[in-house]
């Protein structure tokens, strides 16, 4: 929890605390919204959901040159025992892990991010957070599940990957149109970097269903944001057939 809401919270700022309470239990309630029996079907109704409320029609998934970004599955926010435990986010790793595979298999490009952060480097973030993520600190390491020797890792301070980094290089060099974006925080880290995406051109594909984080509402709220203006809302079982659509071709 932010350290701006929790002087709120104690101070006031002159607001009854009815304003924050509702807030700040939203804020720390984590839910397993996803689990490996549930995640199909409630992807599914979220997109129903999305698909009914959309202003304008999505893009589609068809270029030859696109890339997959696989934001900060690291066991900070994968292990129970971490403060920024993630309840949804091992339910995501296997068809995040179906992705890299089928991504690696027509040998189109894979991004792996890790979230560092310095005293020196990480601004707002030390500033908002009650700790920073360290190089040293095994628990920075990204998920052993996740094989990374087919891909590209880069190693970010903020919110977006492409801030101070050589993401958009890289995709640029391998002359990449379309990105589709998994990982975690859906509403933080991923939301973030979809938008930048879109302001640098790319057309920007996300994961309802190999993103995740701390709560349901955190998640719907980041779908419906970029639906309307950023990226097209999709689910991993259509990039799969897509992708073997034109491994057939």
């Amino acid at each position: 929890m932010s350290r701006y809401l929790l002087e709120a919270w104690e101070y006031g700022y002159g607001l009854p605390g009815s304003v924050y309470e509702p807030m700040l239990k939203s804020l720390h309630m984590k839910q397993a919204y996803f689990t490996p029996e549930t995640i199909r079907p409630k992807a599914e109704e979220m997109l129903q959901r999305l698909v009914a409320e959309r202003v304008r029609e999505g893009r589609a998934l068809k270029q030859a040159r696109s890339a997959l970004l696989v934001l900060d599955m690291q066991r900070f926010f994968l292990e129970p025992d971490s403060h920024a435990y993630v309840p949804s986010a091992a339910a995501i790793l296997p068809n995040i892990r179906g992705l890299v595979r089928a991504y690696d298999e027509l040998d189109f490009p894979v991004v792996y991010t890790r979230h560092l952060n310095t005293p020196q480097d990480a601004g707002m973030m030390d500033v908002w957070w009650r700790d920073l993520i360290e190089a040293g600190d095994p628990i920075s390491e990204i998920t052993e599940a996740l094989d990374l020797s087919n891909g590209t890792l880069i190693e970010k301070s903020q919110y977006d990957a492409f801030y101070g980094t050589e993401l958009e290089t890289v995709l640029k060099e391998k002359e990449v149109t379309q990105v589709v974006i998994c990982g975690v925080m859906t509403h933080l880290c991923c939301e973030t970097t979809a938008r930048s995406a879109f302001v640098r051109g790319f057309e920007v594909f996300f994961t309802i269903d190999s993103t995740a984080t701390y709560n349901e509402d955190f998640h719907m709220a980041s779908l419906r944001n970029l639906a309307h203006g950023f990226a097209t809302p999709v689910l991993v079982e259509d990039v799969l057939n897509t992708l073997r659509r034109q491994d057939g071709d």
